[in-house]
């Protein structure tokens, strides 16, 4: 009985002793190598400011959204134009209301600067385009400060999928290396590399998907803004040619 009584004790502590090793995520962040970790760090860092920037401009462009809504219903509605700007004062944030207070303070800069003189069609012809240069200037202005900051989520979405790839390419080599270190191919041997690998192809991915969606996402409110600021330079410059000139 005693020889079988240590046979068993040997048994189980070899079972003991032969427990599976941790494969998991976390676990394969910290089995990575050096060059994986920085890989790590590198696109976390890349999809923490993405973040920021899709969060700052989606409170931005649905403010400028919604304050062009109002503004462009206090137009249509209101028949005075120093009314309307002076409700545009409170609207900074839309770009449409920019671009008119860029149109009615040059229009009243010219209405005051030819006071007085005769009317004449040439006069009339560079009043008009100098209204409609003031707005196209601020028009193209606020399109900037729009696309501001977007760019970047564009070179995420496009760089940060082959950032990981590096990192995966990098944790392969590494599993080539081990197994000529130790002779063998088992899974012990090739885990930590190849968990490494994988993590950074996910990161990657995680990276540059929000980017990509989110930047075709405020690309295409962009766009629209723009054409409200094209369409609307168009109304008024009519109304400013049939009520002024």
């Amino acid at each position: 009985m005693e020889p079988l009584h240590v046979m068993h004790s040997f048994i189980a502590q070899a079972g003991d002793s032969a427990a599976p090793p941790d494969y998991g995520f976390w676990s394969s962040i910290v089995n990575a190598g050096v060059v994986e970790k920085g890989v790590l760090v590198f696109l976390m860092v890349f999809s923490i400011i993405s973040w920021a920037i899709i969060v700052f401009k989606y409170r931005t462009l649905r403010r400028a959204y919604s304050e062009s809504e109002v503004f462009l219903d206090a137009f249509w509605s209101s028949k005075r134009l120093d009314a309307i700007y002076q409700r545009s004062e409170s609207l900074s944030a839309s770009p449409v209301s920019q671009v008119f207070r860029a149109g009615y303070i040059e229009l009243a800069k010219l209405k005051k600067k030819n006071e007085g003189e005769a009317d004449k069609d040439d006069t009339q012809l560079g009043a008009l385009e100098s209204v409609e240069r003031s707005m196209r200037r601020a028009a193209a202005a606020e399109l900037t400060a729009l696309e501001s900051l977007v760019p970047f989520l564009a070179t995420s979405g496009s760089t940060s999928p082959f950032i990981g790839l590096f990192g995966t390419v990098i944790g392969i080599m590494n599993s080539f290396q081990d197994i000529g270190k130790m002779g063998n191919a088992n899974l012990a041997t090739v885990a930590p590399g190849i968990g490494g690998a994988l993590v950074a192809t996910a990161a990657g991915l995680f990276a540059a998907i929000p980017s990509v969606i989110a930047y075709n996402f405020f690309l295409s409110k962009i766009r629209v803004l723009d054409t409200e600021m094209q369409n609307f330079s168009s109304d008024f410059l009519n109304i400013i040619k049939r009520h002024f000139f």
